[in-house]
């Protein structure tokens, strides 16, 4: 049963974002590349909210303390690579082999937001995995048979989140759309102090929310990214 389970919420995590990466950045080595250096910055913003975390001693036990500081670094480190990518254009321009890396910016965005995505997905749910498989099944003794579920899905949607927050925050810095990225900063704080209330097994509360600004999240991101009624209708045509 384990083995299965495993499996299951392996694929409901990061069947959406293997798939989103095999066919729109594996082809491109630029692409690559940016990804790992985003889910390298993002890895620098935990490094750096652990130290604060550890230490201010008085407020270790308070966990919404370093939720907080997270998403603040992860917000600052994301302006950061905005920053570095706006300023290595030219030099990306020249060793691109598919030019739409740079004459269309939200594809950066794109995919350094999902570097941020998957690498904070990953994090998310590891350890999570680790106990998924065995040798017990969580439920038969206490706690609640649908955490795994529970936890696949929102690493999906942080995976997702992060994708669009990025569309968005890198749209915003190149229009001085305040608004924007007050939105980015307010929702990707709200998504991460809402897992708390997973402690007090309040799921279903957690997962609308959560599903709600992802969907909210995704249409504001295909807004900025200039998608149109007319361009969606077209995608689902296939035309």
């Amino acid at each position: 049963m384990t083995m299965p389970e495993f499996f299951g919420c392996s694929m409901i995590a990061f069947g959406p974002p293997l798939a989103l990466f095999i066919f729109t950045i594996a082809n491109d080595p630029i692409r690559i590349i940016i990804l790992i250096v985003a889910a390298f910055f993002w890895l620098v913003s935990l490094l750096a909210s652990s130290i604060v975390w550890y230490a201010i001693v008085p407020l270790r036990k308070f966990l919404a303390f370093g939720v907080v500081f997270s998403v603040l670094f992860q917000e600052g480190f994301r302006y950061i690579i905005y920053r570095i990518l706006r300023r290595t254009e030219q030099g990306l321009q020249v060793v691109a082999e598919d030019t739409r890396v740079i004459e269309n910016k939200h594809i950066l965005a794109y995919v350094s937001g999902f570097g941020f995505g998957i690498i904070s997905a990953m994090f998310a749910l590891v350890n999570v995995l680790a106990d998924m498989w065995g040798p017990a099944t969580l439920g038969l003794k206490g706690g609640s048979e649908v955490f795994f579920l529970v936890s696949s899905a929102q690493a999906l949607s942080i995976c997702l989140l992060h994708t669009f927050w990025s569309v968005i925050f890198y749209n915003a810095f190149d229009t001085n759309n305040y608004m924007h990225i007050a939105y980015v900063i307010t929702t990707h704080m709200v998504v991460s102090l809402i897992t708390l209330l997973n402690a007090h097994e309040l799921y279903t509360a957690s997962l609308l929310i959560n599903y709600c600004l992802t969907v909210a999240t995704a249409i504001l991101a295909f807004h900025v990214s200039g998608g149109t009624k007319r361009s969606l209708k077209r995608f689902f045509t296939c035309q």
